[in-house]
């Protein structure tokens, strides 16, 4: 029998037996699809490391620490003697204030500004400083931890190492191991 589109019934049998393997197929490769996925994550390895408290309590971190605020005590200890100065002329200036006469009263308030703007700039110059040299020393050691991240992962078969996650569990936690591989 002849169908008005010039088809038998044949071949729409045909057609749809075609049709029909292709879903089949279709069906089974995305069955598959299901089991070979959890199979294969189950086979994964994943790690966790704090940079965090790898540079707050590994021993490179502690030593650059250390080596920073030794380099800027002197300039910190400048800063505080500017600042108890300052204080000490302000507290004089009020004292004073009521029997000065009017330009030594202005002639005072303008150096207590002076030393003001001086001890801000310095005080911002020596946060950059500080924000810098801190920036250089814990690079270097940001640098030494990948280095040791990756051959804990080579050497352990790790598939993936994360980084400063919100929340982890301790046992895929690995950041001991790499803080004892940078020396403690």
């Amino acid at each position: 029998m002849m169908f008005a589109s010039g088809f038998t019934i044949s071949d729409m049998a045909h057609r749809m037996a075609r049709s029909h393997r292709a879903l089949m197929l279709a069906a089974i490769l995305g069955l598959g699809a299901l089991f070979v996925v959890p199979s294969y994550a189950q086979g994964t390895k994943i790690g966790f490391v704090s940079t965090e408290r790898i540079l707050r309590d590994s021993k490179p971190a502690k030593a650059a620490q250390a080596k920073i605020e030794s380099e800027f005590k002197r300039r910190d200890e400048d800063l505080q003697k500017l600042a108890t100065t300052l204080r000490s002329e302000a507290q004089k200036l009020d004292k004073d204030a009521p029997v000065l006469s009017e330009a030594d009263r202005i002639k005072r308030q303008r150096k207590l500004a002076d030393m003001d703007s001086d001890l801000q700039r310095k005080r911002r110059e020596f946060q950059e400083d500080f924000n810098r040299r801190r920036n250089e020393e814990f690079s270097a050691i940001v640098e030494k931890a990948d280095a040791a991240i990756k051959k804990i992962a080579e050497d352990q078969n790790y598939d993936l190492i994360i980084q400063d996650a919100v929340t982890v569990s301790p046992r895929i936690d690995i950041t001991d191991q790499v803080i004892k591989a940078l020396g403690g």
